[in-house]
């Protein structure tokens, strides 16, 4: 692989930025992206007509539904299920609400990036599914029967970021449409999560239900509520819930800052359960969460106008960035090991989070292009599988070969983090590249789109242009239309 060099010495290193700018990929290389490498994967009616009412978990590395009998499993399968790293991540038996929202916020990325309205009955129809999951009590159920088509009914052992990501499809359905059907069901569901898992005794969310003997003090207990749904619909929601949420928004942010930060590595502590949890190599003490949790920490500081927050995050997503970054290979690192060893090896979505943090800085600083430019690139050459499409788990960091044990879809990885990954990408592109760039929306035909009420997405961006097709969406429930919106600017 050819690396670029974009460094020359002149007393402080300096960068040729317009080199950078004209080597990072175009804008439409991003939407090229979603359309023919990650929807080549999931664009199958194998995969959206949800014989049980959801997306499937599992789906093989071709690119269609897990076989029920074992035996016409493939390879990755059988393997996955053998090894010790990775059995936990097969459960044929079930299909996991996380892994259908996840799915469902993909298509409705895709409409986002590109006004096709097929993506956009997708998403609809996956969002309209996570309602019928619903469990009566303002809670979600987790997982579905695949055999019996029951739903779980041990609401104890339910999860604070489980039913977090129950929230993304939904969340990302109503950014797109202001469906007032789902804005209260999701407010309803949001307090529900924060009346049950808050405990404002402990001083923060926990892990399972509050009034449970709990152990667990989980980062993405609380970083998920942010990252799932939070950070998302928080600037498209009416008032008084906007600032409700804002303000729920802060006090998870100062718990993040005080019970996870660690000063003396300038990183976040994946557990807080013990001094025996805050260690090197420890679950959820990597590169992907820490900076996953400086990039949510800055926006929600630019959300809330707060530059404390700002003023935190940003040095330190640079000093991650530094640590990260792997020279010889033009790639990012996983984490440190327990004997403070970086570990070279690929994770999909932990290069995704880095690449996009580091989208973010560049917004106001393109020289953070001569990382990207190259990681970018490793994702692009290494990360996606071309034959089938979508992005491989794991890449082994000596050879860039994929480890086949680790399929490329199963209950912890659907298709989150490629597809917002392109949107970050998309966006940034045409930040850099000084062009102006478009998003679609569907709002109902009672509302009138604005830049008040639609924003690029996490971020905020000028609209120079409004434009509402004049016809009507068929299976939309409210006159909805199709708003294209181009900004020039992101910030």
């Amino acid at each position: 692989m050819n690396v670029k060099t974009y460094e020359k010495s002149m007393g402080a290193t300096r960068y040729d930025v317009e080199k950078l700018i004209a080597d990072a990929f175009e804008p439409q290389d991003w939407v090229n992206h979603v359309t023919k490498d990650l929807m080549k994967f999931w664009d199958k009616d194998t995969i959206y007509n949800m014989p049980d009412g959801l997306f499937p978990t599992y789906v093989t590395n071709a690119g269609q539904p897990l076989p029920k009998n074992k035996e016409e499993w493939p390879e990755e399968f059988k393997a996955a299920i053998e090894a010790q790293d990775t059995k936990d991540l097969i459960h044929p038996e079930y299909n996991y609400i996380r892994a259908h929202s996840r799915l469902t916020y993909a298509f409705g990325i895709a409409y986002h990036m590109t006004g096709n309205l097929h993506y956009l009955e997708i998403c609809r129809k996956g969002a309209m599914a996570l309602l019928e999951a619903f469990d009566g009590n303002y809670g979600m159920h987790v997982m579905k029967n695949v055999e019996t088509g029951e739903w779980d009914d041990d609401y104890k052992v339910r999860t604070s970021q489980d039913l977090a990501y129950g929230m993304t499809g939904l969340g990302m359905y109503y950014f797109l449409t202001h469906d007032k059907t789902v804005l209260f069901k999701m407010l309803q569901y949001k307090d529900f999560i924060f009346r049950v898992y808050m405990d404002n005794g402990k001083g923060y969310l926990t892990w399972k239900p509050r009034y449970l003997k709990n152990t667990e003090v989980q980062i993405v207990a609380q970083l998920d509520q942010l990252y799932a749904y939070m950070l998302m619909v928080t600037p498209s929601l009416p008032e008084p819930y906007q600032t409700d949420w804002k303000q729920d928004m802060k006090k998870i942010t100062d718990i993040l800052i005080t019970q996870f930060y660690s000063e003396e590595y300038g990183f976040f502590w994946g557990l807080n359960s013990d001094a025996h949890s805050q260690q090197l190599g420890t679950d959820h003490t990597d590169f992907g969460h820490s900076i996953k949790t400086f990039w949510v920490i800055l926006k929600i500081g630019e959300l809330l106008g707060d530059p404390y927050y700002i003023n935190f995050a940003r040095p330190k997503i640079h000093n991650i960035l530094k640590k990260a970054y792997l020279k010889k290979t033009g790639s990012w690192a996983r984490r440190f090991d327990e004997n403070g060893k970086r570990d070279e090896d690929k994770e999909w979505w932990i290069l995704a989070e880095l690449d996009q943090a580091c989208e973010i800085l560049s917004i106001h600083d393109p020289s953070y292009y001569r990382y990207l430019n190259n990681t970018h690139r490793y994702w692009f050459d290494y990360m996606v599988d071309k034959e089938n499409g979508e992005i491989w788990h794991y890449v082994d960091g000596n050879t860039n070969k994929p480890l086949l044990r680790y399929p490329k879809a199963h209950n912890w990885k659907t298709s989150l983090h490629s597809f917002e990954h392109a949107l970050f990408g998309y966006m940034t592109a045409s930040r850099v590249k000084g062009i102006p760039f478009e998003l679609y929306y569907a709002l109902p035909e009672w509302e009138k789109p604005s830049h008040k009420i639609l924003t690029p997405y996490m971020f905020s961006g000028n609209v120079t242009k409004i434009e509402v097709n004049d016809k009507k969406i068929a299976f939309m429930p409210d006159g909805n239309k199709v708003d294209k919106i181009t900004f020039d600017s992101l910030h």
